[in-house]
């Protein structure tokens, strides 16, 4: 039950089309929107998606082929298969990334990424679902309390970008994907800690309840709550 990456491909610009193919490709590769080991979506999809010519998609396709990202594949059963996997936290690796963006730029992408998702979820929980919808957000929750280590935080992902998918906002969706992203490489540098995905999920399951509850003010305290959570044990890692 894997997100669908053409929800947050969006267009890119003309002047720029390879280098925000390229972008584009490798958000949804990093945000794990394709699993390591799945294909992208095929080549016209994701052509017609983006904006661009095939011949431009071929050229950022094969950029990340180079750069270790995918593994291009020609026949009938081939494609473009994921071959990135997050490395595993290693000490040192959080400092490293901090300081690659920034005190000032993480204080940033945490008050954005707070702002959108907040904000995301407070739509969802003011617009009545379907059994579809209820039955997918509450998939992704399932998903996520029974993942394994190495699957938890791309489960993760999907499960707080579903909220913003389920909006129906496309921009809203592309918008918590980049929030999301700015933070990634922080969050795979973090040790998974059992008591602190026991934590999680508790707020995960207060933030569905809200939702599905039809009440928005809960939905947003119960991921302003979580996502302070996240931000207190970044701030511990790196004391």
């Amino acid at each position: 039950m894997d997100l669908n990456p053409l929800t947050v491909l969006r267009p890119v610009r003309a002047g720029n089309a390879f280098e925000e193919t390229v972008e584009r490709l490798l958000q949804a590769i990093k945000l794990g929107m394709v699993a390591q080991g799945e294909k992208l979506p095929p080549e016209r999809e994701l052509a017609v998606q983006l904006g661009i010519s095939r011949v431009t998609l071929r050229e950022a396709i094969r950029a990340l082929q180079e750069a270790g990202y995918l593994d291009v594949r020609r026949g009938r059963y081939g494609g473009a298969f994921v071959t990135y996997a997050p490395p595993p936290p290693g000490t040192g690796d959080l400092r490293q990334a901090v300081a690659e963006m920034g005190t000032d730029s993480l204080a940033d992408a945490l008050t954005f990424r707070m702002a959108v998702e907040c904000g995301a979820a407070q739509v969802l929980a003011s617009t009545p679902l379907d059994e579809t919808q209820r039955a997918l957000l509450l998939g992704r929750l399932a998903e996520l309390n029974t993942a394994r280590p190495d699957e938890y935080r791309r489960l993760d992902t999907a499960f707080h970008l579903s909220i913003a998918e389920l909006t129906g906002s496309s921009l809203l969706a592309a918008t918590c994907a980049d929030a999301r992203l700015r933070v990634t490489d922080l969050l795979n540098a973090i040790p998974m800690l059992q008591v602190n995905i026991e934590h999680a999920a508790i707020q995960h399951e207060a933030i569905v309840a809200a939702i599905l509850a039809g009440d928005p003010d809960g939905a947003r305290r119960a991921v302003a709550e979580h996502l302070e959570g996240t931000a207190a044990l970044l701030r511990a890692f790196l004391a």
